[in-house]
C-alpha cells in the first residue's frame, strides 16, 4: 500500500523521491528504541549528522493490515477512511521530505503538514470521494490529540485551516466546472513553492 501510494504522489506531482518508502518503514519496537517523547500512529523520523540524513517511516502496522484486507482502490468508506489518511500522511511525509534533500532545501514541519493535508484531500478526491463531504470531514470535522503541546497544536491547526481554504478554492475552479487536468497543473506548482508561496498562494486564492 505504502509504495502504490508513492507511485501515485511522484505521478502526480512528476517527481522521483530516489527511494522507496517499504524499505524505510520500522516496525513499533525500532521506534520506540529511539523516541522518548509522542508515539502516534504514523511517524516520520529524521536525523542529520555531517551532511547525512537518515529517515525512517513508522505506520500503525494494524493500519496497514486493515488497507490490505480492504483496499481503497475498491471502496474508501468507513471501515478504512482513517487507516487511509494515516497511510497517505505518512507517504506524503516522507516523499516531500526527500524531494526537497534531493534539491538541498529545508523544509519546516509546517510545511510538510500542510503538504499531507492537501495530499489527503487529493488523494482520496482522485480515489473518488465527492469533494463537498471529503472536505468537511477532513477539515471542519478535525480533531486533534489531546497530548499535543501549545505549539504543535498550533502547527496542526494552521496546516488545516490553510489547506481547507486551499481545497475550497481547487474544488470551485477547478473541481465543479470539470477542469481536473488543469487543477493537476496547479497542484504541481504548488508542491514546488516554499512555505511563504504556499501561504501566500492560498491567501491570494482565499
Amino acid at each position: 500500500m505504502l509504495s502504490r501510494l508513492q507511485r501515485g504522489l511522484e505521478e502526480l506531482y512528476r517527481l522521483d523521491a530516489g527511494a522507496c518508502v517499504d524499505d524505510f518503514v520500522i516496525d513499533e519496537a525500532s521506534r520506540d528504541r529511539v523516541v522518548g517523547a509522542r508515539r502516534p500512529r504514523e511517524q516520520l523520523l529524521v536525523c542529520e549528522a555531517e551532511g547525512e540524513m537518515s529517515v525512517a517511516l513508522f505506520v500503525d502496522p494494524a493500519a496497514l493490515a486493515n488497507l490490505a484486507a480492504n483496499d481503497p482502490a475498491r471502496t474508501l468508506d468507513d471501515g478504512n477512511f482513517g487507516d487511509f489518511l494515516l497511510a497517505v500522511e505518512g507517504v506524503s511525509h516522507f516523499v516531500y521530505t526527500l524531494a526537497c534533500a534531493r534539491v538541498d532545501r529545508a523544509v519546516s514541519q509546517l510545511e510538510l503538514e500542510l503538504q499531507a493535508e492537501v495530499d489527503k484531500y487529493v488523494t482520496c478526491l482522485l480515489v473518488g470521494a465527492p469533494s463537498r463531504v471529503l472536505r468537511h470531514r477532513l477539515f471542519a470535522d478535525a480533531i486533534y490529540e489531546p497530548d499535543l503541546d501549545a505549539d504543535e497544536r498550533e502547527r496542526y491547526r494552521a496546516a488545516n485551516d490553510n489547506a481547507h481554504r486551499y481545497a475550497a478554492w481547487l474544488e470551485a475552479t477547478y473541481v465543479e466546472p470539470g477542469k481536473i487536468p488543469d487543477m493537476l497543473g496547479e497542484l504541481r506548482r504548488f508542491y514546488r513553492d516554499s512555505l511563504a508561496a504556499k501561504l501566500g498562494r492560498i491567501a491570494r486564492a482565499a
